[in-house]
């Protein structure tokens, strides 16, 4: 039976990478559909919810894409994925057939995928508070703090000037929130981005020219010549009618700066080819280690916070006033039926918009981690305490002991040893979860793995060292949780 299953997924297999060698234009012309992929959190002005009809998306994006649509005879689709993995989701050839997501003509996007023609001229522009008059280049924000969107030209343009703390944002919206309250000192971003974010942060201001002029284009699958030569031919067409421009104009978007689409010639020259992490281990295992540091101390920081806070929500669950454990009950209960990502949204972004409290990326995140397991760890006492024979209480009291006594040296010392393995479980778990943190722009050992992975390519040879250093940092757990429960045994045997 074994042997029949492997000999069927082997078949499967096959029959998958031939129907991924055949160009996607002739499934795409049998359907009359092209699926076209990017994520609805870009914002304005590239895709963005209507206001006036919040079911519907518009941006200049998703005009774009409908025209192009129109050119090639075929409906339009689009299917929403995360931004900075449309690439490798692409090469999957599961959900869509191309890219239209502000993605940028680069050497490293080069080198994974093949790119059209552009459709859009943009230049890489800094922002600053409008009291910061000194700063004008990256190289006036020395040793300061700058945010960048995840797997962008921004970001690379940042990590390669280097001499800059690098803050890493997901989304486009959140980093302008963060420099105009001083989270940050400035952001690095597309120009489309920056103009449209700018309407919305007054305080806000453009610091110097543009550093450097891009490209976005298509991404098509590197098998897909005759789709890639199509999407060329449409963008050709919509450029010489005017058809983009008046596309763009509705965005305020079209400028001098466009002009250098028309008489655009590919020179990319030099592409990026992939790297194999196993011959460049030297370095990308220090910069795995050293992000593994911040998922490290994030964990201990809220395992300690919730293994705390646990002690005191379940003695006054069980030893409180009346109003105190109803309080306990719903305080388990909301933290254990939202979702993590919500508080940590709630904690960072949350307090400091309406509350004005502005905590840094790490405190909120050690403090939205112990908040939540904080809730699980109540309950595991919970089951401890309760555990204990009440036999052992009333002994206790019969001795002239206090409860207060009874509590601290007879029921809790049992307690805790009783669900030290509960405990210990949800230790390596919070490893794991403080993956999560990166969407607060702090960069731990699963947020590396991504940006590095989406720089060589090689999700592999990442991916077997990232599972390797979270396997020596749970095992090295469970080796000091056994150690503990040994020393906590009565029995010398």
């Amino acid at each position: 039976m074994f042997f029949a299953r492997a000999i069927l997924a082997i078949l499967l297999l096959l029959g998958r990478v031939d129907l991924h060698a055949r160009d996607a234009w002739t499934d795409v012309s049998q359907s009359g559909v092209l699926r076209w992929g990017n994520d609805a959190e870009g914002g304005a002005p590239y895709i963005f919810h209507d206001p006036k009809n919040p079911d519907r998306l518009i941006g200049f994006e998703v005009e774009f894409a409908e025209a192009l649509c129109a050119r090639l005879g075929l409906r339009s689709e689009f299917v929403q994925n995360n931004w900075d993995l449309l690439v490798p989701v692409l090469g999957t050839g599961a959900k869509f057939d191309l890219i239209i997501a502000g993605l940028e003509r680069t050497p490293e996007n080069l080198g994974r995928l093949s790119m059209s023609r552009p459709y859009f001229a943009f230049g890489q522009q800094l922002v600053v508070r409008s009291n910061e008059v000194a700063v004008s280049s990256l190289e006036d924000l020395r040793g300061r703090a700058v945010g960048v969107l995840s797997a962008s030209a921004s970001q690379r343009l940042v990590e390669r000037h280097g001499g800059v703390e690098v803050r890493i944002y997901q989304d486009n919206v959140n980093y302008f929130q963060d420099l105009e309250i001083g989270r940050i000192d400035a952001v690095l971003a597309d120009s489309p981005i920056v103009e449209a974010n700018l309407l919305l942060h007054p305080r806000l201001r453009k610091a110097g020219g543009a550093l450097e002029r891009g490209f976005y284009a298509v991404g098509v699958r590197p098998d897909d010549r005759e789709l890639l030569q199509r999407v060329d031919q449409a963008i050709s067409s919509l450029l010489a009618e005017g058809i983009l421009q008046r596309i763009y104009a509705r965005y305020g978007l079209w400028g001098p700066e466009q002009e250098a689409l028309v008489g655009w010639r590919d020179d990319s020259g030099t592409v990026r080819q992939r790297v194999s992490v196993w011959r460049e281990w030297r370095i990308y295992l220090p910069r795995l280690l050293r992000a593994s540091v911040t998922t490290l101390w994030v964990t201990c920081g809220g395992m300690a916070l919730a293994v705390v806070l646990g002690l005191v929500l379940v003695l006054g669950r069980l030893h409180g006033p009346g109003p105190m454990r109803w309080l306990v009950v719903a305080y388990i209960e909301v933290f254990r039926g939202t979702p993590l990502l919500l508080q940590i949204y709630f904690i960072y972004f949350g307090l400091a918009q309406q509350l004005g409290i502005q905590l840094s990326a790490g405190l909120a995140a050690v403090i939205a981690l112990g908040l939540n397991y904080a809730a699980n760890e109540a309950e595991h006492y919970r089951a401890g305490i309760q555990g204990v024979p009440a036999g052992q209480v009333d002994a206790g009291l019969a001795l002239g002991m206090s409860r207060f006594l009874v509590l601290r040296r007879v029921v809790l010392p049992q307690a805790l040893r009783l669900c030290l393995p509960s405990v210990t479980n949800d230790f390596i778990a919070m490893f794991k979860d403080s993956s999560i943190v990166s969407v607060i722009a702090l960069v731990e050992l699963t947020k590396e793995y991504q940006i590095r992975a989406i720089d060589t390519g090689d999700y592999i040879g990442l991916g077997l060292m990232t599972a390797g250093i979270y396997f020596i940092l749970g095992y090295t757990a469970s080796l000091g949780a056994r150690h503990l429960e040994r020393r906590l045994r009565h029995d010398p045997h």
